[in-house]
């Protein structure tokens, strides 16, 4: 229905009178409907209440006394309560409504979608026909909202949800409100939207933001790439079609790690005496 009321935002309203459904109130010289079940005390007419706007599932001007900390023009990060893979994800704004995160406005591929209990830095906007979606926050919006870094976070361990991702690298915001950087070289594979990751910082660049890698430190990221060669053996047989002079694309798809690593990981076992390499195979040694 056409209204002059800022759907999506809080606004003071007034009591109009009182109804067997709840409250009619009244603002700009119109009137919407506040239901029993949108507000936890009493009113008299002529109070004036706090309400958030929203529509309906007839399209009417609904208000609630719940007020969200998500409004149209106001970010914040909200916990998703649903996945409906072909509208998109619902997330939990402070309301009784829970709100459609678009599909387009999401990763293209669903691997990469929020599951239940992940979070988003959102705000709401209307669409088309009026009705309220969340947003994702763009670059810009996330540039201006976080702080910039120290030098002595250097190598620290930080914990940050992932708000973008994609086949090159995810960045992250982390919990002091940094932005955050992850190459696909300093991760296993790719997290998800709204997933909380663990890191370690390998870099403060001037601009404030920082590189994070996923990887554990190199000797423990030795140790951990050398069981992933004996485990890939022990799957097929004790044989691999794999040596020092593999593609680095076959390696990374396999083992998901760099052909640096994997010839690091390689050495250790010759040396170790787990393995040995003959026509251009790696053979475990009983």
């Amino acid at each position: 229905m056409p209204t002059d009321l800022p759907i999506g935002s809080i606004i003071t309203m007034t009591v109009l009178r009182k109804i067997d459904t709840g409250y009619v109130l009244t603002a700009y010289g119109e009137e919407v409907l506040l239901h029993h079940n949108e507000t936890e005390k009493p009113l008299e007419p002529e109070q004036s209440v706090d309400v958030f706007l929203y529509l309906n599932k007839k399209d009417q001007v609904n208000a609630t006394t719940y007020l969200p900390f998500v409004t149209t023009g106001l970010y914040d990060w909200a916990e998703v309560v649903d996945v409906v893979p072909h509208l998109g994800v619902f997330v939990n704004i402070g309301t009784s409504k829970d709100i459609l995160v678009s599909k387009d406005a999401l990763p293209l591929f669903q691997e990469s979608w929020p599951h239940s209990g992940d979070r988003l830095y959102i705000t709401l906007q209307l669409d088309k026909k009026g009705r309220l979606l969340g947003v994702p926050a763009s670059e810009s919006i996330i540039a201006n909202n976080v702080f910039a870094a120290p030098e002595q976070l250097n190598q620290q361990t930080v914990v940050g949800t992932v708000y973008y991702t994609n086949k090159e690298g995810a960045a992250i915001i982390t919990s002091e409100g940094y932005r955050g950087f992850i190459h696909r070289t300093e991760r296993k594979e790719e997290p998800r939207i709204g997933q909380v990751v663990e890191g370690r910082v390998i870099a403060v660049k001037e601009d404030g933001s920082i590189n994070v890698s996923l990887r554990p430190l190199k000797q423990d990221s030795l140790t951990e790439d050398a069981n992933a060669i004996l485990k890939h053996l022990k799957e097929n047989d004790g044989v691999i079609p794999f040596h020092d002079k593999s593609d680095p694309e076959e390696i990374r798809a396999t083992f998901q790690i760099s052909k640096a690593a994997f010839k690091r990981a390689l050495g250790t076992l010759l040396k170790q005496g787990q393995v040995k390499q003959e026509n251009e195979q790696i053979i475990k040694i009983d």
